[in-house]
């Protein structure tokens, strides 16, 4: 359980200069699996193996509810992002395995739909999920990887204050396929733009 007063009542929206992020509502299924599924091909090559039933009602009702039990659990944040110009559901950014004590860290990873990436809103997005993490939930340092082909979240990273720190070896299977990543950080005194490619 998160340990602050403010998880007992519903999490409101975070604002960025583009982006207003909230978490998914079980009635946003029909727009998200229609970004998901325009988008598959421009996704796939950085994300799990999609499962066949990756964009039906029912996968959408256990995902829903998946975020709803690590939220409960204190473990994971799941929110969705739109567009402030627009008010589009855009993507989708999480600040997972979230862990207190001595370590006071957490995981960001996020998604963008095809027709919206290029504009800016990830790295706004980042950054609002930066600032409450460090803000609101008191975490020390938050971590990111990426596939060290994958330059546009390398670019997303970087813009938004994350520093390169390693390579980490076959860390994640993605689309089938063990991959190696980079791992950015962010510490919470980190001054602003501190991103670098050391």
């Amino acid at each position: 359980m998160f340990a602050l007063p403010f998880f007992r009542r519903d999490l409101p929206a975070l604002k960025g200069d583009r982006v207003t992020l909230r978490v998914p509502f079980t009635n946003d299924y029909r727009e998200w699996s229609a970004l998901r599924g325009e988008s598959r091909a421009f996704l796939e090559p950085w994300e799990p193996r999609w499962t066949p039933d990756e964009l039906d009602r029912t996968a959408w009702r256990l995902r829903i509810s998946r975020y709803r039990e690590d939220y409960a659990q204190g473990t994971a944040i799941a929110f969705f992002i739109f567009e402030k110009s627009s008010g589009k559901l855009a993507g989708g950014i999480t600040l997972g395995n979230i862990r207190h004590g001595v370590s006071q860290s957490g995981h960001v990873g996020y998604w963008i739909g095809e027709r919206f990436g290029g504009r800016g809103l990830m790295t706004d997005a980042v950054k609002v999920v930066a600032r409450f993490a460090f803000d609101t939930l008191r975490l020390h340092r938050i971590e990111a990887a990426c596939i060290p082909d994958n330059a546009r979240s390398i670019s997303v990273l970087e813009k938004a204050g994350f520093r390169r720190e390693g390579l980490l070896r076959s860390y994640l299977r993605i689309n089938g396929v063990w991959q190696d990543h980079y791992l950015y950080a962010r510490i919470a005194d980190d001054p602003p733009g501190a991103g670098t490619k050391d």
